[in-house]
């Protein structure tokens, strides 16, 4: 760890927020974090970690001196002049991002110690819409808040490797007004020696929502290819092998599979269409990417009719809850949408994931949840790998052959050994493969 270093400020300690709090405290700041949610702030202060994050306890275990946790933002302004915001803006129903959170953070932060010169300047980790800069900064002076600053500073952390992410990150961007704010947190990141894009705030806007947005296109064009595969007999296993050998197009985000879901890519990419539509603009591409991907899930359904028949009765085992693996986030989980497809279908569902299941359970009905792997797959008609969770992918497909009803195996990742899984004597089907 690094001797002691500027003090900062976490609004908001969800996966971003925490994260982003842990990493600074590693690199020798004192982080004062604060939310809004009392029992959530009393669990972190005994040491509880709320989401399931690889490495992220022992990061905040280590660094437990330094990390500050409160409901009260009042600690924060005085000991900090770096506010990282970190709340959730989620979709409301027309589509735009909610941005009612960053606005109470605004709201919360008194007026009297931002009339002069700059005390204060907040730094945006949440996902925002192009243009909030913009926009915040004219409620700054109709609040009398011309002392407090504007840095864009999104994050890129993908759950499951988050705590890598952040100590080893491709790129910072950090969007500013040409200010303090934007030196001091360039000099925050500095230690990291990760490849700087400096920039005005809102290009650093767009390039969080483009960049998310771009990979959630790559995820959709593969699985229509996969969708051709399947119709001229070849493999997009080997297309993809293929393909991603090209260095301007490389082979990350090209696993065909049931499609992407989670936190960020869903919205994300509503949130940029909308931005578009809004500003007048028919993002075409967006719509198709959108479409792709909900109809992909529905696809697995249509697989499981082909090899049963009816669903009425039938067992189908679910192999993974999580909207991907080494995370509890159930956030537009495949699941979901599969699991309400098949009850309605008339299935019997059961469902296993090793860490979701608290999180599955607030959000999902009519599933069996099974305590193993081996149980939920008893007596099933077919069963569904969802997500890639290791010990998945480790299965001993005799045993799990044993244990089944049927014979039906569909690979929705495309991530088991196709050779093993027959040689079981199962039935699999992944997603283009031949």
């Amino acid at each position: 760890m690094s001797a002691a270093r500027e003090p900062i400020a976490v609004i908001g300690t969800g996966y971003v927020g925490l994260v982003t709090a842990a990493g600074f405290a590693e690199l020798g700041s004192d982080v004062w974090c604060v939310d809004i949610d009392e029992a959530k702030v009393e669990r972190l202060k005994r040491g509880e970690v709320p989401i399931y994050e690889p490495g992220l306890g022992e990061l905040l275990e280590s660094n437990a001196a330094r990390l500050h946790f409160s409901t009260d933002l009042a600690p924060a302004l005085e000991h900090a002049r770096l506010l990282f915001v970190a709340v959730g803006t989620p979709p409301t129903y027309s589509g735009d991002a909610d941005l009612s959170a960053v606005h109470a953070v605004v709201d919360a932060i008194p007026p009297e110690a931002q009339s002069g010169p700059g005390k204060h300047a907040i730094v945006m980790k949440s996902t925002v819409p192009c243009g909030t800069g913009a926009s915040l900064q004219r409620v700054f002076g109709e609040q009398g808040k011309q002392g407090l600053k504007y840095v864009s500073c999104p994050e890129f952390l993908k759950e499951g490797s988050a705590v890598a992410d952040f100590m080893h990150p491709d790129r910072v961007v950090v969007g500013e007004a040409g200010d303090w704010a934007g030196d001091a947190v360039v000099e925050l990141y500095a230690p990291l020696k990760a490849h700087l894009v400096r920039t005005d705030i809102a290009s650093a806007e767009m390039v969080k929502l483009a960049s998310n947005a771009f990979l959630a296109t790559k995820i959709s064009f593969i699985n229509e290819i996969a969708n051709v595969c399947e119709e001229t007999g070849a493999d997009v296993v080997e297309v993809a092998r293929g393909m991603g050998l090209d260095q301007r197009i490389g082979p990350k985000f090209l696993q065909a599979g049931i499609g992407f879901g989670g936190s960020c890519f869903p919205k994300d990419v509503d949130a940029l269409k909308q931005l578009a539509g809004n500003s007048g603009y028919h993002f075409q591409l967006l719509t198709a990417v959108i479409e792709v991907n909900e109809l992909q899930k529905r696809r697995v359904i249509g697989k499981l009719h082909k090899h049963l028949g009816g669903l009425v009765g039938r067992r189908v085992a679910l192999l993974g809850l999580a909207f991907k693996p080494n995370t509890d986030d159930m956030r537009e989980a495949s699941s979901l949408v599969l699991a309400a497809r098949l009850n309605a279908d008339g299935a019997v569902v059961t469902a296993y994931d090793p860490v979701a299941e608290q999180e599955a359970r607030k959000l999902v009905g009519g599933i069996i949840f099974a305590d193993s792997a081996l149980d939920a797959v008893t007596d099933a008609d077919a069963v569904v790998l969802v997500t890639e969770w290791s010990e998945f992918l480790e299965l001993d497909w005799n045993l799990v052959a044993q244990a089944m009803r049927g014979n039906l195996l569909i690979d929705g990742r495309n991530a088991l050994d196709p050779h093993a899984v027959r040689a079981a004597g199962l039935l699999y089907e992944g997603i283009g493969r031949r």
